[in-house]
Parts: structure tokens; sequence; C-alpha cells
């Protein structure tokens, strides 16, 4: 099962484990997208391609995905995918779409892995992705919510890790940086200030997370360069906020330009 199936990672996601011969169920709220990629990717790899409609910002339809989890006796693996951003102050934002947001983010992410883990643990064997930002090991400017609510899926999936030593059951969280999917346009971003080299294209971003799912990493933060963002962000924490301002107004002088 993959949410946010229906765009981006997630339907990036979809693509690679069909053409590994995953059975898919496909979540997501457009489900005229849905149809159309899992109609494309049972012709194409000879899988099994469900759609489910959902938006795991409302708890009935979260409450709806963690039932169909409960009922299937195979399923093997879980990409919590699904989420969107809301840049500005958050003192000016609307406290309902931000909430919405660690709704769809955390909320659903642990209703999801709640239902899935007792039979892959049953089964000894499964795998749960849970699709965190790097922007969840730093504060960033305007991005309170969603930089607060990634940083729970970091912490959430190594704790579980923990938990299910020895079970079978594995459990990774994805850290991505800035990567190419109609994510930013979707949230109105203005992201002129952002250097090409920062970008990673979507298949890259899923095809190391496969590939360090293998070596059993647990928290996979694709490309190099991204992995040396991580490093600073170790910096003691007032030098990381003189950092982050800095890089804003770099930002800032390289669009005006």
């Amino acid at each position: 099962m993959i949410t946010g199936a229906s765009s981006g990672i997630g339907e990036t996601f979809a693509r690679a484990l069909a053409q590994r011969g995953y059975d898919l169920i496909l979540v997501a709220r457009r489900r005229e997208l849905l149809e159309v990629i899992a109609e494309e990717l049972s012709s194409a790899h000879g899988i099994h391609a469900e759609v489910l409609a959902a938006d795991l910002a409302l708890e009935e339809d979260a409450a709806m995905v963690a039932r169909e989890i409960e009922a299937r006796e195979d399923a093997s693996m879980l990409v919590n995918n699904a989420g969107y951003t809301l840049e500005g102050p958050f003192a000016e934002s609307d406290i309902e779409r931000q909430l919405d947001m660690v709704r769809v983010h955390d909320l659903a992410t642990m209703r999801l892995t709640r239902a899935a883990l007792p039979g892959m643990i049953a089964r000894r064997r499964g795998v749960v992705i849970n699709v965190s930002s790097l922007g969840g090991f730093a504060p960033q400017l305007d991005n309170s919510v969603y930089c607060a609510s990634k940083a729970f899926l970091i912490e959430f999936t190594e704790t579980l890790h923990l938990e299910l030593s020895g079970s079978g059951v594995r459990v990774q969280v994805l850290c991505p940086g800035f990567t190419h999917t109609g994510f930013h346009d979707a949230a109105g971003s203005d992201i002129s200030g952002i250097h090409d080299w920062m970008w990673m294209k979507a298949g890259k971003v899923v095809e190391e997370s496969l590939r360090a799912l293998e070596r059993g990493n647990v928290v996979v933060i694709p490309g190099r360069r991204n992995r040396f963002f991580r490093f600073l962000y170790r910096m003691p924490r007032p030098l990381l906020y003189r950092a982050s301002l800095r890089l804003l107004e770099f930002a800032e002088d390289r669009k005006n330009k």
C-alpha cells in the first residue's frame, strides 16, 4: 500500500514496486489519477493494482484505510508518503490547514502503521517506509509545522526500529531534500532561489530508498549533498539559527538578481 500515490514520490514508488512484481493498493484523494496509474501499471507489469480514494486529513477516511490494511493477510509493505506543505509565518497561517498537515503526516502514519504491524509481526516479515524530509532535522523559516511534523516521523520510525528488533519486520524513514515533483508547485512555493545542483529526481530518491532497505538502513537521506546538509544541521543551535537566516538572505538576493 502506498499513500499519496497519485503523483511525485508516491507515484514513483508505485512504478518501482510494480516493476519488481508487487501487487499494489494505491491511496490518494484523486481517484481519477489513481485509476489511470493503476491501469497502466497492471497492463505493463502484469500485477494487480487497486485504487482507494481517501483524504487522510479526515479521521473517517484514515480509519477506512486502516481497516483495509487489517483485512489483508498478505500486506508486505506500507509506504506512508502522503503529505504537503504550507509556507509562511505560523502566526499568519490557517490553523485548520496546519492541523490537517499534522493529521496527514503524523496521525495517519501512526494509524496505518498500527494497523499493519500486528499482521506483519505474526508473519515475521514486512516493511514500513515513512517518508519524512531533510527538513525534519533542523528548523526552516516559514515551515514550522512542516518541519516539526517531519521530525516526528524520524523519531517515531527510529523507535519502532528498536521495538521491532528480531521480529522480521523492517522500518525505514526516508528523508529527501529538494526533489523534482509537483510538491512545491502545489504549495505555491517560490523555488527560484534554489540552485539546480540541490535537486534530485524522484526516481533516484526511490532507488536509494529501496537499495538502502536491502542493507537494513533505518534513516535514509538520498544524495551525497543532502547527507552533507545533515552534517551541518548538527552544529550548535545558535550557529544553526544564524546560518539559516543567512541562507534565507542569500536565496532572496539570488532571486532578486
